[in-house]
């Protein structure tokens, strides 16, 4: 199994710690470092500045709302940073979340649709040749990306089995992870690279486990999302979740072993133990999330991650 690295954007830590981390993620030996965006950095400015501070690790942008961006857009910012910076970048696309749209006062309607549409345009335009829907083309040399798509439903995961180079899905369970790989494989007719974002903390106290909690308690009533925590054994912290209660109670109520549900959490052989688990599922690729919270910038969770993968590729 590979290993990628993420930057986790923690809410509670300063915005700035995202390069610290990326240095950290290059150093540790981590290929490829995945890049979103919150309510911070512009993610493409991010990756530009993160190329200009690193030596050779790839920046993977994304996912990003096809609801918000254009395709244009996308394209013109994967191929600022390759022209810019000499770094191959790649590309993720998804049909994100409705708090996402709330934010920048866009409708969902049709995401899924959008997103194959969205697939096709940006590698027409990476590739150098003009999209025939809109007649634009890009002034920059092509450049050779990935596109990824960021799939959980049965309808994304069809388009993403039709339009990517890959699927990546974000805190999955192992049991989850094992369906959403024959799902795709057998809408595509073969084997399609499969990555997960999964958050990530070696024996974690007490600040790292509310820095966890704080980022999952938006999905546990989320269609999907929540049906995957019932079928895990947290029923009553879905139906809490879709009642409404405040976040405040519902990150109380989490028990204790909640996070090795959706998570690399745990001792260092607990985290063996579940990249095993993801492993037999079918994962290609662990996506590292270093929750941060103590200060150390993601090092510590990034290392273990790196050292288990590596042994295992070496095997």
């Amino acid at each position: 199994m590979r290993s990628d690295a993420v930057l986790g954007l923690w809410q509670d830590r300063a915005p700035t710690e995202a390069i610290t981390t990326a240095r950290e993620a290059e150093r540790l030996g981590y290929r490829r470092l995945w890049i979103g965006e919150m309510a911070t950095y512009d993610a493409f400015a991010l990756a530009t500045a993160v190329s200009g501070a690193t030596s050779h690790i790839e920046p993977v942008v994304g996912p990003l709302a096809v609801t918000i961006r254009t395709p244009a857009t996308v394209a013109m910012g994967v191929a600022s940073i390759t022209s810019l910076t000499g770094r191959l970048a790649h590309v993720a696309l998804g049909t994100s979340s409705p708090v996402v749209n709330h934010w920048h006062g866009r409708s969902r309607t049709g995401a899924t649709r959008q997103l194959g549409i969205a697939s096709q345009s940006v590698r027409t335009l990476l590739a150098g040749d003009r999209d025939p829907s809109t007649g634009f083309r890009l002034r920059l040399p092509p450049v050779p990306s990935e596109i990824l798509l960021a799939a959980f439903g049965p309808a994304a995961v069809r388009t993403a089995a039709a339009h990517a180079d890959g699927m990546v899905l974000n805190m999955v369970t192992p049991s989850a992870t094992a369906r959403l790989r024959k799902a795709v494989d057998a809408a595509g007719g073969t084997r399609m690279p499969m990555s997960a974002w999964l958050v990530t903390a070696v024996e974690p106290g007490p600040a790292e486990i509310a820095q966890i909690r704080s980022a999952v308690v938006g999905y546990l009533g989320a269609p999907g999302y929540g049906e995957m925590f019932a079928e895990a054994g947290y029923t009553e912290l879905v139906d809490m979740a879709r009642s409404g209660v405040h976040p405040r109670d519902l990150i109380g109520a989490i028990p204790d072993d909640f996070e090795q549900c959706v998570g690399l959490v745990g001792s260092k052989s607990d985290i063996a133990s579940l990249l095993a688990d993801y492993d037999k599922a079918g994962l290609d690729t662990v996506c590292v999330v270093p929750v941060t919270a103590t200060g150390d910038h993601g090092r510590r969770a990034l290392g273990v991650v790196a050292e288990l993968t590596s042994a295992n590729e070496g095997g």
